[in-house]
């Protein structure tokens, strides 16, 4: 049986889990799938092509409407569930925020940040404000799961400065390791922030 290009994928998926991105490479992959290497080479034209679609397979599977806000609901509600999914996504598999940060974004995607824009335009934003937003609100999903899945490859856990000498530090470090928490801070501040300019559009 042919050998396609899903199956190609998913086995790089599993592998990402298994060594990390650092470590995947087409020939690590060609031994998981019992094959040469030369044989990736008719389903991908290099690893970049690879990483563009793994990062693209990785968000297609929470590209659902679970959790999604009901008909009629404003674009903030929309945008952080779509800040939340994209954090799932990432999240679903070991080193998803490098593996982002690595792919090019694919053709089909541009569509999706087109119905976003021409939302965000029905709520005063300009194309370009719109734009910028998305940039922003998608730089902070990216760099925020990124220190999450970097903390949790250290060895050993974060020691806090000492409490009798730094109390307000102290407990703000501590505070800081709750992730869920520290997401959804940021993002209501992004959200606030994109309100309140549209005020001067």
């Amino acid at each position: 049986m042919a050998l396609v290009r899903e199956e190609v994928v998913k086995a790089a998926l599993r592998l990402l889990d298994d060594v990390g991105l650092e470590n995947l490479s087409l020939r690590k992959l060609a031994r998981e799938l019992g094959i040469q290497a030369p044989t990736l080479y008719w389903h991908f034209k290099n690893k970049q092509d690879l990483l563009d679609e793994m990062h693209a397979a990785a968000m297609a599977s929470v590209d659902g409407l679970e959790g999604a806000p009901g008909p009629g609901a404003e674009w903030d509600a929309w945008l952080a569930w779509m800040a939340r999914r994209i954090r799932r996504g990432m999240l679903a598999h070991r080193d998803g925020a490098l593996l982002a940060s690595a792919a090019r974004p694919i053709e089909e995607r541009w569509e999706y940040v087109e119905g976003i824009v021409e939302m965000l335009g029905k709520a005063g934003f300009t194309p370009s404000a719109a734009l910028r937003g998305i940039g922003v609100l998608t730089d902070f999903v990216l760099g925020t799961t990124l220190e999450e899945q970097q903390a949790a490859n250290r060895v050993g856990a974060p020691v806090p400065p000492d409490p009798e000498r730094f109390p307000m530090a102290h407990e703000a470090v501590l505070a800081a390791g709750d992730h869920d928490r520290r997401f959804e801070h940021g993002l209501a501040l992004i959200l606030d922030g994109m309100r309140a300019s549209t005020s001067e559009l």
